[in-house]
């Protein structure tokens, strides 16, 4: 088994060093997006090792974790892949049959983490910063929830100045008379994770599939990530978005006035983001203590702060963290603990019949990528 140390080596290269970092890296990622390549940041210090991250974590937000991690580890050149859930699996296990694939892993589509940790692809782990954590967001020391993410709705502010639906029964009414093409939400053939959240949602919502004719008669939007359903919401090219990741939501939200979040009032889906070490790392010493320093206290505070992820660690009690969801939600909150029941939503009978019928009750009238 590998090892890893909880405490990480005091110190910091400073503020300027940061922002230089920060900098370098956006002119990196223009550089880097027309060939598709890593984002890569560069070690402060000299390169002494290289991490190679495959991630479903939006870059932007990334940058932030990568940059205090650097702050401990100054040696290290992070390679970034951001890439979609479905993308990451089939890399790592096709990477895996030849020997050599990414040294971390971060899903935030939890069934295909669980899927590879289940089929041999991820190594376990030993940390110590695990040996307080929920049993619920550790799976066999190879697969953990490091931050947790609630599907909230999202909705553009001027188009409901009486207030827009909270809960999904209120959302089935108001799409009797909305505008055409004025609703998003996930393409869930396309995204791993837009398809856990419909799915829990049938587990929960009696009339989900009612929901689902009413957006098709809407002329719903189907797209394969959350950031783009959010980013035309705001501008008012959509009027709401429908099962979006909380984190971004929230973090834009912030910023962007026009742009409002509901937690939804009948239920709450929890699903989290889930770390692995494929058992194929290049580095795998390296992937542990990366893991290591999304696990400690700093790394989950930053998680909560500044990426608006709530932190799974119960020793996190702030705004940001799921202590907090809990007292704000309450039993509408419907986790998904890590583990094997999660196989379940991968089922090619169940997971062909789902989208089958997604797809004549949406697809007819899709307007929108």
């Amino acid at each position: 088994m590998l090892g890893a140390t909880a405490t990480l080596r005091k110190g910091g290269v400073g503020a300027n060093l940061r922002t230089m970092r920060l900098i370098i890296f956006a002119f990196l990622s223009l550089a880097t997006a027309a060939s598709a390549q890593p984002s890569i940041f560069p070690a402060p210090d000299d390169e002494q090792s290289r991490l190679l991250i495959y991630s479903s974590l939006d870059t932007r937000l990334a940058a932030i974790v990568i940059a205090a991690f650097q702050d401990r580890h100054p040696g290290v050149t992070v390679a970034y892949e951001d890439l979609l859930t479905g993308q990451i699996a089939s890399r790592v296990e096709s990477e895996s049959a030849v020997g050599q694939t990414a040294d971390l892993v971060f899903l935030s589509a939890m069934d295909l983490a669980v899927k590879l940790a289940n089929d041999g692809f991820a190594r376990e782990v030993e940390l110590t910063e695990a040996r307080d954590w929920p049993r619920w967001a550790n799976w066999r020391d190879t697969a953990f929830a490091v931050a947790v993410e609630p599907a909230v709705m999202v909705y553009h502010r001027p188009a409901f100045p009486d207030g827009p639906p909270q809960s999904r029964a209120a959302l089935l009414r108001w799409l009797e008379t909305a505008p055409h093409g004025s609703v998003g939400t996930y393409d869930i053939d396309r995204s791993a994770v837009g398809f856990l959240l419909f799915a829990r949602d049938q587990e929960h919502f009696f009339d989900i599939w009612d929901l689902a004719l009413a957006m098709g008669r809407a002329g719903a939007r189907l797209f394969p990530t959350t950031q783009d359903v959010i980013d035309r919401v705001a501008t008012g090219e959509l009027l709401f978005g429908y099962n979006v990741l909380g984190s971004y939501a929230a973090d834009q939200a912030a910023v962007l006035p026009d742009l409002g979040v509901i937690l939804p009032a009948d239920f709450v889906v929890l699903v989290s983001r889930v770390v692995l070490i494929p058992r194929a790392a290049r580095n795998p010493g390296l992937g542990a203590t990366f893991l290591a320093f999304l696990m400690s206290d700093e790394g989950q505070r930053l998680l909560s702060d500044q990426l608006r992820l709530p932190a799974v660690s119960p020793a996190i009690t702030g705004p940001g963290s799921l202590v907090a969801l809990q007292q704000a939600a309450g039993d509408r909150l419907r986790p998904v603990p890590v583990g094997p029941g999660l196989l379940a939503y991968l089922d090619q009978s169940s997971r062909a019949h789902i989208l089958a019928r997604w797809q004549s009750s949406l697809l007819p009238d899709v307007s929108g990528p």
